[in-house]
């Protein structure tokens, strides 16, 4: 079924809340041939495992013959180096979505943040609503008495590395917005009329991406619903702002806040100030809280819509 920018009747279609997402997907509809989308991710991935391949083996042959194993520091993701050496792995993805636009769309990657400068102011507002949003709900009480915070860094090291890490987790969410906000949303869009096609797709796949039961056990499932109904809400924000900004801002406020300053233990914590008493396999603390970080994500959901609206 061809999109809405496919069709031309010659009267004007009434608005609705996603209006501005149109613009989005008729810069997709550019050339649009069905076999484009999965040659296109095909491409991506081959490239971009390509890219990473050559990433790794780069930094193993600088670190091991220092006696240090990045690549298995980055697996489990406890050291800042690790940590860091992860994040900016997804830099590997990014070049290959840049090679898929260019030979299979002929398109650039910058072309699915939508118009740069709204773009930009979009991000800039949401995040300031949601830092603020985020500090408002760390001071409040009620904090259990049982629940005790680890300090991970110290105060030093974590501001000589904060600027590092908020560059890499930018690398990092700006390249899963531009696959799965950008890339599959905007693509599919101009091929699909409804949204709901063009949101629960890219969401049940960005759901899936963060399905791990090999780290997570018994809470992969749990998890992974967490990250569809996230991709749900930053796929929403999209279609009505016209940009990637404000689901830009929500994914980097929420990973800095997981990443750098809250995190659990084991697993991604090498940056965070502060980690909590257990890690994500402990299935009954991951499941008490999920609740409050379900709410949390609606609460930041509605504030950034409020922020799009000022």
């Amino acid at each position: 079924m061809l999109g809405p920018v496919a069709a031309n009747t010659g009267t004007m279609a009434p608005a609705h809340p996603y209006t501005p997402h149109d613009a989005l997907a008729r810069n997709a509809a550019t050339r649009p041939e069905p076999w484009r989308l999965p040659i296109g991710m095909m491409v991506m991935l081959v490239a971009g495992f390509g890219l990473g391949s050559f990433y790794w083996t780069i930094l193993q042959g600088l670190t091991l013959p220092l006696g240090y194993d990045l690549q298995a520091e980055a697996e489990s993701g406890q050291s800042a180096a690790g940590m860091l050496a992860l994040l900016f792995s997804f830099a590997t993805m990014a070049g290959g979505l840049a090679l898929a636009l260019a030979l299979v769309h002929g398109r650039r990657l910058l072309d699915l943040l939508g118009p740069l400068d709204l773009c930009w102011r979009q991000f800039r507002r949401v995040a300031l609503y949601l830092v603020v949003l985020q500090l408002v709900i760390a001071i409040l009480p009620p904090w259990s008495q049982d629940t005790e915070l680890v300090r991970n860094l110290g105060t030093n090291a974590w501001l000589a590395l904060l600027p590092f890490a908020v560059i890499a987790i930018g690398v990092q969410i700006a390249t899963e917005e531009m696959i799965f906000r950008g890339y599959l949303q905007q693509h599919l869009a101009a091929r699909f009329a409804r949204p709901a096609v063009w949101i629960s797709v890219p969401a049940i796949l960005f759901g899936l991406g963060h399905y791990t039961p090999g780290t997570l056990g018994d809470n992969a499932m749990p998890v992974a619903i967490w990250a569809a109904l996230f991709s749900l809400a930053a796929s929403d924000l999209t279609a009505r702002a016209g940009t990637l900004g404000p689901a830009l801002a929500l994914h980097m406020v929420n990973n800095g806040f997981a990443i750098l300053i809250l995190s659990y233990q084991g697993n991604l914590s090498g940056l965070s100030l502060y980690t909590l008493p257990h890690d994500m396999s402990e299935a009954e603390s991951i499941r008490a809280a999920l609740p409050v970080d379900l709410l949390s994500l609606l609460v930041s959901w509605l504030c950034a819509r409020i922020a799009l609206r000022r």
